[in-house]
């Protein structure tokens, strides 16, 4: 295969376009420009293809503008079921919103409405099992006048009957095998398809972000769902456990490729392929939510006491007022202790949350990535990633012995991006752009 493809990142603040040699996953240009929100994102698209040399070749987009995919769930019981179709959601680049269990009343709708989901993932009981919780939850949606998709990944026995209650109220649903078949047996892939066409078909257009339908033409998902890919393929290839941390403006999200491991399941299943977003730990929009929660796992002292910041020490007030100055100001570009410190913390936190209930001690890669990893130097971003992955205080089970790097040039969506009609251009692209990875192998 030979020829050119150009891969984009269109996020809420960014556009991250690069352009890939199909014949052995080259990277030959790249380029960001500010993403376009307020006129129109084909217009910071487009200037990014362009600066990167694209123009003019096929064009691979995944995109989280305006806010990616707000994902609620309602569930049969919160432990099982919903928790289960939560974890499936959060792989197919959703961020949650709402989790709502049992059966729905008044308030459980105003609760839904209220967190102004784009899509609602109707699950509950397993197949053969209890299916009056799950037509009840249908029937309420269907005269609920939400207005948004429902993807049901339920129970089989009750599928036909719910289907019928949602389309005879004009609600958009798409049915698809459950997610939690049977207790401990977790079923991600075709929810995680049928959320991946919802968000295509019906999101993507209903944010506006673009006059006509060529975006959403171009739109292959949503970035957080693409990123796994190339998370998964990379992990693939090596035949290794791994682990990523982005460390974004909003969010920290972290996903992880873990073995197996043959002992017995957790009653709502075992998702060996996860990623879990931490809507509170970001640079950005989100840094102060990083001082709140450093404070409630006690990594930070409370206000007016010390903490360590860099080579010095600085008052755990002035490292929440250089939090406030970035939430006030999110273009704010400042690399500098502040910055070092909260993104230390956000990965730290974001980790410990993410390996609390995974055993991630066979974890052998472990990649940084978000515009704090990118744009740092390597001894600064090195630093980050050693802190968070020396947290013994934590609970979680640390990395035995990892390796650690950064998507300098965001090869991950790329490859994600690439995976399905260019595996072998993709697996390349990982290789080389990815430093120490081609000494990890089978």
């Amino acid at each position: 295969m030979t020829g050119l493809a150009v891969c984009a990142d269109v996020g809420s603040t960014y556009t991250k376009v690069a352009v890939v040699d199909l014949a052995g996953g080259a990277l030959v240009g790249s380029a960001s420009h500010p993403t376009t929100v307020g006129t129109d994102v084909l217009d910071g698209l487009d200037a990014a293809v362009r600066a990167a040399g694209g123009a003019g070749h096929p064009l691979l987009v995944c995109s989280s503008a305006g806010g990616g995919l707000r994902l609620a769930v309602v569930g049969y019981e919160r432990l099982v079921t919903a928790r289960a179709a939560q974890q499936v959601g959060l792989t197919a680049g959703a961020r949650v919103v709402h989790v709502a269990a049992g059966r729905l009343d008044g308030a459980g709708i105003a609760g839904l409405r209220a967190a102004r989901p784009d899509v609602v993932l109707l699950v509950g009981g397993t197949d053969g099992g209890d299916a009056d919780v799950l037509t009840h939850n249908g029937r309420r949606l269907a005269t609920a006048r939400l207005r948004v998709p429902v993807v049901l990944a339920g129970n089989a026995d009750a599928r036909d009957a719910v289907v019928a209650a949602l389309t005879g109220r004009g609600v958009p649903v798409t049915a698809t095998e459950n997610v939690l078949p049977r207790i401990g047996v977790l079923n991600p892939a075709p929810a995680r398809a049928a959320l991946r066409e919802v968000f295509l078909r019906h999101v993507i257009g209903g944010k506006k972000l673009s006059r006509g339908g060529r975006f959403a033409s171009l739109v292959r998902g949503a970035t957080p769902d693409v990123v796994l890919t190339g998370v998964e393929l990379l992990a693939d290839e090596l035949g290794t456990d791994l682990a990523v941390v982005d460390v974004g403006g909003a969010t920290t999200d972290v996903y992880s490729v873990l073995t197996p491991d043959g002992t017995r399941p957790a009653v709502a299943g075992t998702l060996w392929r996860s990623r879990t977003v931490e809507g509170d730990l970001g640079m950005r929009w989100s840094a102060t939510g990083v001082v709140e929660a450093a404070v409630a796992e006690r990594l930070l002292p409370a206000a007016g006491a010390l903490a360590a910041v860099g080579d010095g020490l600085a008052a755990a007030d002035d490292l929440a007022a250089a939090a406030a100055a970035r939430v006030a100001d999110p273009g704010l570009v400042a690399l500098d202790d502040a910055e070092e410190r909260i993104a230390t913390l956000a990965a730290t936190l974001a980790l410990r949350r993410h390996g609390r209930g995974r055993d991630l001690r066979d974890v052998r890669l472990v990649i940084g990535s978000g515009g704090v990893l990118r744009h740092a130097s390597p001894e600064r971003a090195g630093r980050i990633l050693a802190a968070a992955l020396s947290d013994h205080a934590g609970g979680w089970p640390l990395p035995r012995a990892a390796t650690a790097v950064v998507d300098r040039e965001y090869v991950l969506a790329a490859a994600g991006l690439l995976a399905a009609e260019h595996p072998a251009a993709a697996v390349g692209l990982l290789r080389q752009r990815l430093p120490t990875v081609p000494s990890i192998s089978h």
